[in-house]
């Protein structure tokens, strides 16, 4: 079996957790791992993997051969510059998680995949990803009922990544975790089928925890995190200073968890109440976003030998294509 070659662009705990879902899928191989900091990525892994730059992507396009090449950068910043770059020259898998930019985003992976002839895939991960396929499905099955999505269902809420990073990119900002919480009371609205129009802001609270920057000014920071378009303006907020120390004792690890809601009614004259939940927990944030991704990456590969191009989402991929079972076996085992 000629085995999918990836290479993971960028190496943090998304990469890594990219790095560990590749040696448990038998039918991949990691080729490479291309970052911005090669000499840091060299210095962790020593000579077990090819490390190059980043930015000689035509280079290393053509002498490490991937398959299909795996983003692991940030939603604010780097994948809005580097995915339209690399899916000029390889098939890419992104999880770009700005749900408010993903038209603009996905017209802008489509225009570059298409003058490359290359397929790529965007916005893949578990929210948007998984959640946005649940979403439609609901909203299908149970007509004129709204789909909706809540994170951090627990007490303690969920670690969000990509606004965690988000907080980092702010001036006077050194470490930050951010937590999102579901409120309890928009839930039961959403299960007892009241179909309510939800706000981001009634459906969650942020929480912060933020280290600064030696001299920086807290009010500034705190003005810069409440006011950051498409991440926290729209919520109510708590911001908690704290030190480094603090941060690393008290908030290990990557926990998330989240629901998708549909709730209406089926029939004609009396109408019989419908429910439709899936829920994800994960011990870990970045690994299970890093397993969706590879999972995407095998239905990236294979999309482009079936000589497809230009952007693609969960929406457009049969699930089959997820998979490493065959059809008959799905056929036979999971239908």
């Amino acid at each position: 079996m000629k085995k999918i070659r990836v290479i993971i662009a960028g190496f943090g705990n998304v990469g890594r957790g990219v790095m560990a879902s590749i040696a448990n899928n038998p039918d991949m191989e990691l080729a490479g791992i291309a970052s911005r900091s090669p000499e840091r990525v060299k210095k962790e892994l020593g000579e077990t993997v090819p490390v190059v730059a980043l930015a000689d992507v035509e280079k290393w396009s053509k002498t490490l051969s991937p398959d299909v090449v795996i983003l692991c950068g940030g939603s604010k910043s780097d994948l809005p510059q580097q995915g339209p770059e690399l899916c000029r020259y390889v098939n890419t898998v992104d999880s770009f998680d700005n749900h408010s930019r993903i038209p603009e985003y996905f017209k802008a992976m489509d225009e570059a995949a298409q003058k490359g002839g290359n397929v790529a895939v965007i916005s893949t991960g578990w929210d948007p990803g998984i959640f946005s396929l649940e979403r439609v499905l609901g909203n299908s099955f149970i007509p004129g009922a709204r789909a909706y999505g809540f994170y951090g269902m627990g007490p303690a809420g969920g670690l969000s990544m990509g606004h965690s990073d988000a907080l980092r990119t702010i001036k006077g900002v050194k470490d930050a975790r951010q937590f999102t919480h579901a409120i309890p009371g928009a839930v039961e609205k959403v299960r007892k089928g009241e179909n309510p129009a939800l706000t981001a802001g009634d459906m969650h609270s942020r929480e912060w925890f933020v280290v600064l920057e030696e001299g920086a000014d807290p009010a500034e920071v705190t003005k810069a995190i409440v006011e950051m378009p498409g991440y926290f303006e729209p919520y109510d907020t708590t911001v908690n200073f704290i030190s480094q120390e603090e941060l690393d004792a008290n908030y290990k690890g990557f926990p998330h968890d989240g629901i998708v809601i549909t709730a209406g009614t089926t029939g004609t004259g009396e109408k019989h109440p419908a429910l439709a939940e899936y829920r994800c927990v994960w011990g870990s944030n970045p690994e299970a976003t890093a397993n969706v991704l590879v999972a995407h990456a095998r239905a990236a590969a294979r999309m482009a030998q079936e000589g497809r191009k230009g952007a693609f989402t969960i929406l457009d991929i049969p699930a089959s294509y997820f998979s490493t079972l065959s059809r008959e076996e799905l056929l036979k085992n999971w239908m």
